[in-house]
């Protein structure tokens, strides 16, 4: 079993994350409301697999509590979430060794799937949560979807059906299946698994 440790200052988010975690099979959560105290924790006898910390919460600095957290725990999956940052701090963040940056706009379902991710020993960026609707993808290799595009393709790449796709996105799934299609036709690829390997080759998402 799992055991997530989430550390945020605001008692209702944290609380009512870690209560929705806890419904999760395999998922054990505790909490922390600061970063000291999520640091202290993490000295206690349970085994912490995935520490998330809130971006902007007492103690963090910036990016330099995601520093004392992956310096002090080196084995311990480290992922920042935040409801403001943006993407360049989420890049910052990654080239500083974080395992995940989860944005607090996510779906629970996302959530979820971005956690199962990071756990399994991937690393999660989502490519459009802070993005101006006029980017282009970094990769000349995709720079011919659309932004709903790219987003299905971010989906999948966390391994979600059409359906979990649809729901997330607000879309039917019969639009989703018309995405995929598209996707694939245009990154030469043949399956919806190749398009996944494909990003993460490229370090898109």
């Amino acid at each position: 079993m799992p055991n997530i440790l989430l550390a945020d200052d605001h008692d209702l988010v944290r609380d009512t994350i870690a209560a929705y975690l806890e419904t999760i099979d395999g998922f054990k959560v505790l909490t922390a409301p600061n970063l000291d105290v999520a640091l202290e924790t993490m000295g206690g006898l349970d085994a912490i697999d995935l520490l998330i910390l809130d971006y902007n919460m007492p103690g963090m600095n910036g990016l330099d509590g995601l520093d004392r957290a992956r310096k002090g725990h080196p084995a311990t999956k480290v992922a920042l979430m935040s409801g403001v940052a943006n993407r360049e701090v989420a890049n910052a963040a990654m080239a500083r060794g974080a395992d995940g940056f989860i944005p607090k706009s996510l779906t629970a379902a996302s959530m979820v799937n971005a956690i199962k991710f990071v756990l399994s020993g991937e690393r999660y960026f989502p490519f459009d949560f802070a993005a101006p609707e006029t980017s282009t993808a970094p990769d000349s290799t995709f720079a011919d979807l659309s932004e709903r595009e790219m987003q299905t393709l971010e989906q999948l790449c966390i391994g979600l059906s059409n359906k979990e796709i649809a729901r997330n996105l607000g879309i039917q799934e019969v639009t989703v299946k018309l995405h995929v299609k598209n996707l694939l036709a245009k990154l030469g690829v043949s399956n919806r698994t190749q398009a996944a390997l494909l990003a993460k080759e490229r370090h898109l998402f």
